[in-house]
């Protein structure tokens, strides 16, 4: 039996294009964790993406912006 919680948190991961001036267009996976009452998002705790590397930054230090 599938039961709802009221308060939850959900992490989803979409792909976003992204730019920067020195290495142009990119595409990258977005992770944002997200607080959700009854499957509904509510607020966004956190948002990551993952770099070329393998590295994880947090999407407010990079200066990468959105096209």
């Amino acid at each position: 039996m599938n039961i709802l919680k009221p308060i939850s948190v959900k992490r989803r991961t979409k792909q976003e294009a992204r730019f920067h001036p020195k290495m142009g267009a990119l595409s990258t996976n977005v992770t944002r964790i997200q607080q959700t009452i009854f499957g509904v998002p509510i607020k966004t705790l956190h948002k990551y993406r993952e770099t070329y590397f393998g590295e994880v930054k947090d999407c407010k230090e990079c200066k990468v912006s959105l096209v």
